[in-house]
C-alpha cells in the first residue's frame, strides 16, 4: 500500500509513519517556460477581441518532485483543496509571474526555486510528516491550513504576523501550495479541521473566512460593533459571504451588493435582509452613481454605512469612500477589478473617514475564525467541486465569475462527503444549512 492509499483508507498513525514518502506526486502547477504565454491578451475573455489569458491554458496537473521538509515544516497529504483568486492571477501571471516570488525565496531557501509552481492556498488533510522542530503535529492528525508562510523567530510575529518581513502566501508567493495530493506547510500555519464538516468543505473556509474575521472583526480591522451597517460587495463571494455571516453573528446590519437575481435570492436565504443589485446602477465610478447607491442604502436600512467590505477594488472603491458615512471605515484586502483606485479625496478628509489596509490573517485570528466554523457559527460557502484534474475548469470558473461562494477541487478524496466525523453537530445545523451554496 502506498502512502497516498494509507491515507484513504484511513490507515492508523504507526503505518503512514512506517510508509514511504514518494519522491514525486500528482500536483496543479505552472512552468516557467511559459510565463510569456499570455503577452498581449485581454484578462477577461468577456471582450471577444482576441484571444483571452485563459488559466486553463497554464494550469497543468502532473507530477513534480516531492522536497525535503525543513525541521519546521509538516507533510499533508491533502484530501481536498479550494480555488482563490490568487490562484487565477499566479495562472495569468500577473501584476508578476510567481515566478519571480521563487526566484527571490530561492536566495534563502533553494527549494522553491523550481521550474514548476505547485499552486493553492487552501487545503485539508491528514499530517503524514513532521519536521525534527514541530511539536504539536504528529501523523494522523487532521488539519485544515492557514496560508500565511512566516519566520516564526521574527520578533514581530509576536505582535501581528502580517507584519513579519518574511511574510508570504502559501502556494503563492511559495511553492508546494495545496492544489495537489501532498503539500509543505509550516507547523504554524495547521489547525484542527472542522469534525463536522467533509473534506471538501473543510477545505473551502480558512483563506476568505479569516480574512473576512481580520478586515471586520480582528483588532486590526474595523472593529465592528453592535448595529455597525455594513455595506459589503460582492456578498455572495468568497470573501463576501464570510463577511456577511461574521456581520449577522456579531449583530451589525449586512447591506449585501450582488449582480444577479439569481444572487440576491441566495444572500435572503443566508439571512441578509438586505440586498443591493449592483446592475441597477449603470455607472459607480463618477458621483452621479455613488449618490445613487448611496441613496439605495438609506432606503434599505434608514442610514449610511458605518463600514464598507472593500475587495473589488478599481471599479468600487470611489463609491466605497462616498457612501461610507462621516466618520465611516473602508476595510479593503485585495482588487480583483484593478489595483489602480480612483476616489475623490475630498470625501475621505472632509468627513472624517478612515481607510483600512488589510491583509490576510494572523495565526491567532485564523484560530479564531475556525473555533467559529468548528462550532458550526459560520458555514462553508461551497458551490461547485471539481477533481484535481480538472482544477483549471474550477479556476476559469472564478476568473469568469461565473461562481458563487468558494470552488472546491478533490485531491486524494476519492468523492465528495467523506471526512465527517460529527454526525450530530452536523445533524444540528442542518444539510440545508450547510449545503446552501452548492449548485
Amino acid at each position: 500500500m502506498t502512502l497516498a492509499e494509507a491515507v484513504v483508507a484511513g490507515a492508523a498513525p504507526a503505518e503512514l509513519a512506517s510508509l514511504e514518502v514518494p519522491t514525486r506526486y500528482r500536483a496543479v502547477h505552472l512552468r516557467k517556460d511559459e510565463v510569456g504565454m499570455f503577452d498581449g491578451q485581454d484578462n477577461d475573455g468577456q471582450d471577444n477581441d482576441g484571444p483571452d489569458k485563459d488559466v486553463r491554458r497554464s494550469l497543468h496537473v502532473g507530477e513534480v518532485p516531492m522536497p525535503e521538509l525543513a525541521p519546521d515544516e509538516v507533510l499533508v497529504a491533502v484530501m481536498a483543496s479550494a480555488i482563490n483568486f490568487n490562484t487565477v492571477w499566479s495562472a495569468m501571471f500577473e501584476p508578476i509571474p510567481t515566478f519571480a516570488f521563487l526566484e527571490r525565496f530561492g536566495r534563502t531557501d533553494p527549494r522553491h526555486d523550481l521550474p514548476t509552481h505547485v499552486l493553492g492556498s487552501d487545503a485539508a488533510g491528514v499530517v503524514v510528516r513532521a519536521g525534527q522542530a514541530v511539536r504539536h503535529w504528529r501523523p494522523g492528525d487532521r488539519v485544515v491550513t492557514s496560508p500565511a508562510y512566516l519566520d516564526s523567530q521574527d520578533p514581530m510575529v509576536q505582535h501581528d504576523g502580517m507584519l513579519a518581513a518574511d511574510l508570504r502566501a502559501w502556494g503563492f508567493e511559495t511553492n508546494f501550495g495545496g492544489l495537489a495530493e501532498f503539500a509543505v506547510v509550516k507547523a504554524t500555519q495547521l489547525l484542527p479541521k472542522p469534525r463536522h464538516l467533509s473534506w471538501e468543505e473543510a477545505a473551502c473556509n480558512m483563506l476568505c473566512a479569516s480574512t473576512a474575521y481580520r478586515m471586520l472583526v480582528g483588532e486590526r480591522g474595523a472593529r465592528m460593533k453592535q448595529g455597525d451597517v455594513v455595506l459589503l460587495w460582492g456578498a455572495t463571494g468568497g470573501l463576501g459571504a464570510y463577511g456577511v455571516q461574521l456581520v449577522r453573528n456579531g449583530g451589525g446590519i449586512p447591506v449585501g451588493v450582488v449582480s444577479s437575481p439569481e444572487k440576491a435570492a441566495l444572500l435572503r436565504e443566508m439571512g441578509c435582509e438586505h440586498v443591493v443589485d449592483r446592475s441597477r446602477f449603470d455607472d459607480l465610478t463618477d458621483e452621479k452613481g455613488w449618490r445613487g447607491l448611496g441613496a439605495e442604502v438609506r432606503r434599505l436600512v434608514g442610514e449610511d454605512s458605518a463600514i464598507v467590505f472593500e475587495h473589488t477594488g478599481k471599479d468600487t472603491f470611489g463609491a466605497s469612500v462616498y457612501v461610507a458615512k462621516k466618520g465611516g471605515k473602508v476595510v479593503t484586502c485585495g482588487s480583483s477589478s484593478g489595483y489602480d483606485h480612483t476616489y475623490d479625496n475630498r470625501h475621505l478628509w472632509m468627513r472624517l473617514k478612515q481607510i483600512i489596509g488589510s491583509h490576510g490573517a494572523n495565526y491567532q485570528e485564523c484560530h479564531e475564525t475556525n473555533r467559529l466554523i468548528s462550532l458550526g457559527m459560520i458555514h462553508p460557502t461551497l458551490s461547485r467541486v471539481y477533481p484535481l484534474e480538472k482544477a483549471g475548469d474550477a479556476a476559469r470558473s472564478v476568473q469568469l465569475n461565473q461562481h458563487v461562494g468558494k470552488v472546491g477541487v478533490l485531491a486524494l478524496a476519492p468523492e465528495q462527503d467523506l471526512g465527517i466525523e460529527d454526525g450530530r453537530l452536523r445533524e444540528r445545523i442542518g444539510e440545508e444549512r450547510l449545503r446552501l451554496f452548492r449548485v
